[in-house]
């Protein structure tokens, strides 16, 4: 990974505003009503008593929206590279029973014990890691033997056709698939060093957008050139090429490819 990408990065999730655009669309237009956080929550599935740490939390979004599922007996630790984001987090948790403490920390260099958890939680966020195979092995040593880690990613084929309708009002732009370095189709192979025992899930869903204004605002909160591609008069030419699609089909379809794994250690 670049510098000039690291610093993208760590633009990108300086707060919680990007990742709320991108949410936003989702939580509105997916097709499948039950929501990807319940569904992640349901495949939690961990003793009744545990320890549990989450990197790279984000807004605390997994806790706050599976509040009144979380067993009496779950002690949670949240981090995040972004202080921003670790911030959000502790706001949005904080009458949270359950939330021990949320902090700053690399997912490379984890300033805790080994074997101290029970499980690890990575939601979507190993594709964004430097060096990969030292945040696994680091996830690896912070689990009790036995516990299980957690970790959410896409796929190959995740959303590709938004790239392509934003590719078709301006071929400059660069759609980048993000998630390339950890996704659905290459992350077993990368978790199978450390953890004994791997599985795949896949949380079947797609996008039917029928607005304009959610989709630009989700391309606008995307790294890469888009937002200087798309700045002053050319933000309002964009929507308007959504709108005449939107005019024409009645909706864009968007296909979605996006799941897990749960891996053990021995």
């Amino acid at each position: 990974m670049t510098r000039a990408t690291q610093d993208g990065l760590a633009e990108q999730y300086r707060d919680d505003r990007n990742l709320n655009a991108r949410l936003a669309l989702h939580q509105r237009f997916s097709v499948n009503r039950y929501g990807w956080q319940p569904w992640l929550f349901d495949q939690l599935a961990f003793p009744s008593q545990a320890r549990i740490l989450e990197v790279g939390c984000g807004p605390g979004d997994l806790w706050r929206r599976n509040a009144s599922r979380i067993p009496a007996g779950w002690r949670l630790l949240l981090t995040d590279l972004s202080a921003g984001m670790a911030a959000a987090a502790r706001r949005n948790l904080a009458e949270q029973v359950g939330v021990m403490a949320v902090g700053v920390a690399d997912a490379q260099d984890l300033p805790f014990c080994s074997a101290s958890f029970d499980a690890v939680i990575a939601n979507h966020m190993l594709y964004h890691v430097p060096d990969r195979s030292r945040a696994l092995a680091e996830l690896a040593r912070a689990l009790r033997p036995g516990g299980c880690l957690v970790a959410a990613t896409n796929g190959e084929r995740n959303m590709a056709e938004l790239g392509t309708l934003v590719r078709g009002f301006d071929p400059t732009i660069r759609w980048e698939q993000y998630a390339a370095g950890f996704t659905l189709q290459n992350g077993a192979a990368q978790l199978a060093p450390w953890f004994a025992r791997v599985e795949r899930l896949i949380y079947e869903d797609g996008l039917v957008i029928t607005e304009a204004e959610p989709l630009v605002a989700y391309v606008l909160s995307m790294q890469g050139n888009a937002t200087q591609r798309l700045s002053g008069d050319q933000a309002a030419a964009f929507a308007d090429y959504v709108q005449r699609i939107l005019a024409r089909d009645g909706a864009i379809r968007i296909g979605k490819e996006a799941g897990m794994f749960r891996a053990w250690r021995s």
